[in-house]
């Protein structure tokens, strides 16, 4: 029996029962659960049943309550979007007045899922057809059939003329190039041909890798880097008329949005502040921003400066509102030694650090070992970094926590 004959016997009733029984399944019980299922079950259906219940508990992290309900491929876990930002998008190409979309490398439907919440008929397309069958499943549990069709074919020979916006999705990990893949052309369709495709129609987004150097971008393309809790999950290359308003893709835009709170910042194309002095504040920009290169924009918000011409700290001498950048005040600035430091934490009582580090060789968790923090009160955040060029360390707290 292959994958896809096994996934589609986990759909039969017997199959049903098996994953309803693994719902609250222990992974660590999974030896003796194995026995004992396969007493009444085949032991090919009771491990894709077991498969399938560690894959939904992985999936959690990204889908939430659904994952209980939705079916996975490890590929799909890996490189599906996470709900929150898969919402993201969808309502931005609502706002645009998207109506039917051709999904393009969709997977196990995660991006069709949130699509199809948001008022869009969706074609979802994949050349995978154990992909195509977890798509199918899952817009069935999730009640969203009415809206999504899905497709089994090569993405390259499909025709999206008549839908109102592409969305393509290029695989980017590899087995046989062991893991990820950080050459866009190397990308499964390359970007290349994602690029020519989006041209052709009204409204695309085409999904990447945070990583994308900025070289290899469109300029006739909105750029957007979107973090969800302070972590930068993807970059995502608009195409279209700005006519959608504030939604609307700028051509050569760069773009940082920062979920779960929603707020975006469109680059101004500013340069790069002066570095100067470390004040009383350091702003340290969420990586969002620092993907997109806009840790400009943020130091004029803020009426900052750099530390460092190399460095994405920011310093201010007063306190800025932003939601682009944590605050930390600074009480101290001290050229880097790890023996004064010692001494320094053990003078203020301090028992709890976070160490954090930019532009510095030390790793943080060997210089937790040297410091050796005892049960101290007090705690302490210290920043490894550079400031004019020199191996610093800065030492201070959250604004939150400032008196």
């Amino acid at each position: 029996m292959n994958d896809l004959d096994t996934f589609v016997a986990l759909l039969a009733p017997e199959g049903q029962s098996l994953l309803a029984e693994l719902r609250d399944h222990d992974p660590a019980d999974e030896l003796a659960t194995a026995t004992r299922l396969r007493r009444d079950h085949p032991a090919p259906l009771v491990s894709a049943a077991l498969g399938q219940a560690r894959l939904r508990q992985r999936a959690a992290a990204k889908f939430g309550a659904d994952a209980r309900l939705m079916y996975f491929t490890p590929n799909g876990v890996e490189q599906s979007t996470r709900a929150t930002v898969a919402a993201h998008r969808a309502a931005r190409l609502a706002a645009l007045g998207i109506r039917t979309l051709a999904d393009l490398c969709c997977g196990i439907g995660g991006d069709a899922i949130a699509l199809a919440r948001a008022g869009i008929r969706v074609l979802a397309v994949d050349r995978d057809p154990l992909a195509c069958a977890a798509a199918r499943a899952n817009a069935e549990a999730l009640g969203l059939v009415e809206l999504i069709e899905v497709r089994c074919a090569d993405v390259t020979e499909v025709d999206t003329a008549g839908y109102d916006a592409v969305f393509v999705d290029p695989a980017r990990r590899s087995k046989a190039r062991g893991g990820r893949i950080f050459d866009p052309e190397a990308y499964s369709p390359p970007l290349s041909w994602a690029v020519e495709t989006a041209r052709t129609a009204p409204v695309a987004a085409l999904k990447i890798a945070p990583g994308v150097p900025h070289d290899a971008l469109p300029e006739d393309a909105e750029t957007e880097w979107i973090s969800d809790g302070g972590d930068v999950k993807e970059a995502v290359v608009w195409f279209g008329t700005a006519e959608g308003g504030a939604a609307g893709p700028t051509p050569g835009g760069r773009r940082a949005t920062l979920l779960p709170a929603g707020d975006s910042l469109l680059g101004a194309g500013l340069p790069d502040p002066e570095p100067g002095p470390v004040g009383d504040w350091l702003y340290e920009p969420d990586g969002a921003v620092i993907r997109a290169h806009l840790v400009a924009d943020v130091a004029r918000q803020i009426g900052g400066r750099l530390i460092d011409p190399t460095i994405a700290y920011l310093t201010a001498d007063r306190l800025a509102e932003t939601p682009y950048a944590t605050a930390y005040a600074i009480t101290d600035v001290l050229p880097f030694h790890v023996k004064k430091l010692k001494a320094l934490l053990r003078e203020r009582e301090v028992g709890i650090a976070v160490i954090k580090k930019r532009g510095s060789a030390v790793e943080p968790e060997e210089l937790r070992k040297k410091l050796k923090l005892g049960g101290g009160r007090n705690s302490c955040t210290i920043f490894l970094t550079r400031v004019d060029g020199a191996p610093t360390m800065l030492l201070g707290h959250p604004a939150a926590d400032a008196p």
